[in-house]
């Protein structure tokens, strides 16, 4: 019973761990389109979206924002 557990939650945590990695494919084309190309991809704007973000939690220029970009980019280069 305890391996039956096991081998659901690795089967599970592997589909979640794939599914993760290709909407991070999916994000840094989007990323790289819209700056190559100027025009959005999937009909919202992706850059906009993350300085969006990164400006609500730390402001315009923030430490905190600075750090957040540090860790987008960490994951994206994963």
């Amino acid at each position: 019973m305890s391996d039956l557990i096991s081998n659901g939650v690795a089967t599970i945590g592997g589909l979640i761990k794939s599914l993760t990695e290709l909407l991070l494919a999916v994000v840094s084309l989007s990323i790289v389109s819209e700056v190559a190309f100027g025009s959005t991809i999937f009909g919202t704007s992706v850059v906009d979206n993350l300085t969006g973000i990164i400006g609500s939690i730390g402001g315009e220029n923030g430490l905190v924002g600075l750090i957040a970009l540090l860790i987008l980019v960490g994951i994206l280069r994963k």
